[in-house]
């Protein structure tokens, strides 16, 4: 195992690549939590890639954060899958195709689910086989929710985690395969790696545990390699211990440095890092 200083070095060569602009609204707490975790964040306007001004290539991870992207006036991250769909897709297949790695929180993973990066059956990342709904409960739903990974799921993103409470933030977050065909591989290959669970820690559909109603408790989800993860709650949004809503109760029973949601990025950062 290399010692503390070589696991340093190779996170520092860690290059990501945080979207930003146009409605993207959480992109400074993602690219702090990729900081946090050693790598090197650096934040990008979605104009400056569309535009050519930026490439993805020389990273190792991309991020899409939360947000209501382009005011997700025609549903959520419907514009922002087109503007990628038509000027940055086969760039993206590209970086995908070459070991990259990539997080879509809430309205990137709305993204990444429109545009057909996820599930990404196949290596195909352009066909949409899923989609995210309104809420069965219509309306925004901002609450802490508890989520469950499956130790089984080929995420990388979701290594060595059990149970998560973070944040959670949406008005359409229900997710829903294209038929019964998608629905069962998802469950074959295990890659829905996170559902919403309740206080049992069993798999819900139940309101409020599970705030928008997804079948089968469904709160985020990957591709085959495990490489491109999209998550519903936000691991960015607790970063730090005192954020949990029960922050104070839990310092006496808890020796808590950092906040849980640090967990994904670390695992996407060593795994980019050949750590581990």
């Amino acid at each position: 195992m290399p010692d503390a200083a070589e696991l340093a070095s190779r996170r520092r060569d860690v290059k990501v690549l945080v979207l930003s602009g146009l409605g993207l609204n959480c992109e400074v707490e993602t690219a702090e939590a990729f900081r946090l975790v050693g790598a090197r964040a650096e934040l990008v306007h979605l104009l400056d890639l569309l535009d050519g001004r930026q490439r993805l290539s020389g990273y190792g991870i991309v991020a899409f954060p939360g947000g209501f992207a382009f005011g997700d006036h025609l549903g959520a991250g419907f514009v922002f899958a087109n503007k990628i769909r038509w000027r940055l897709y086969d760039q993206f297949v590209d970086f995908v195709e070459g070991g990259g790695l990539a997080l879509g929180i809430c309205n990137g993973f709305q993204m990444m689910v429109r545009l057909g990066m996820l599930p990404g059956f196949d290596g195909d990342y352009r066909t949409p086989r899923a989609t995210l709904a309104p809420n069965e409960r219509l309306g925004y739903r901002d609450a802490w929710v508890r989520i469950r990974a499956d130790p089984e799921s080929p995420c990388v993103w979701t290594r060595g985690i059990d149970t998560l409470e973070l944040p959670s933030r949406h008005g359409e977050g229900r997710f829903l395969p294209a038929d019964d065909e998608v629905k069962a591989r998802l469950e074959r290959d295990r890659l829905v790696a996170v559902r919403y669970v309740d206080e049992r820690g069993a798999p819900t559909e139940a309101w409020p545990a599970n705030p928008n109603g997804s079948p089968g408790g469904v709160a985020g989800v990957c591709d085959p390699s495990g490489r491109l993860f999209g998550l519903m709650p936000h691991p960015d949004a607790y970063l730090y211990p005192f954020q949990h809503p029960q922050a104070f109760r839990r310092y006496e029973s808890a020796d808590e440095s950092e906040g849980a949601g640090l967990a994904v990025f670390r695992n996407g950062v060593d795994f980019a890092a050949g750590i581990g």
